[in-house]
């Protein structure tokens, strides 16, 4: 029973203080070319990787890379679309949906960017643009 002992003390003891890694849930270019350079180093010399092979995985990084690329500018492209949007709601007479289904139309004072989805003040609460159902041009007083 002495393997019960060991057992015990080196989980308690010597590798209690281990970190933990966090998988990643995306494939990015590292991961990528950390596959191909791994594939490099344990490949069989007697018969090497395909030339062809390796132009294309290498193309595939490549394409991903781009991919990714316009993913991200796809993502700014609408959040400055959406801050523009906001923007030009000031001074507008907009109705808005409320929590409990209710529509109110109110006069949007100001725009608050802090948040990924900008808010617009609209008499005196701050109102998530995507809760904003119609806008009209506000009646002037002259």
């Amino acid at each position: 029973m002495p393997v019960d002992a060991v057992a015990a003390a080196g989980a308690a003891g010597l590798y209690s203080g281990a970190t933990t890694r966090t998988p990643s849930q995306s494939m990015d270019s590292e991961v990528f070319m950390n596959l191909l350079v791994t594939q490099l180093q344990n490949q069989d010399p007697s018969s090497p990787m395909d030339t062809n092979q390796m132009i294309a995985q290498t193309t595939q990084l490549a394409m991903m890379e781009k991919i990714t690329e316009m993913a991200t500018a796809s993502q700014e492209s609408f959040s400055l679309q959406m801050r523009s949007s906001a923007a030009a709601l000031v001074g507008q007479t907009v109705t808005y949906t409320m929590g409990d289904g209710t529509e109110t139309t109110g006069i949007a004072s100001s725009v608050s960017f802090k948040d990924a989805v900008p808010q617009v003040t609209i008499g005196g609460k701050s109102i998530a643009l995507d809760a904003v159902s119609g806008v009209t041009t506000a009646a002037s007083s002259s």
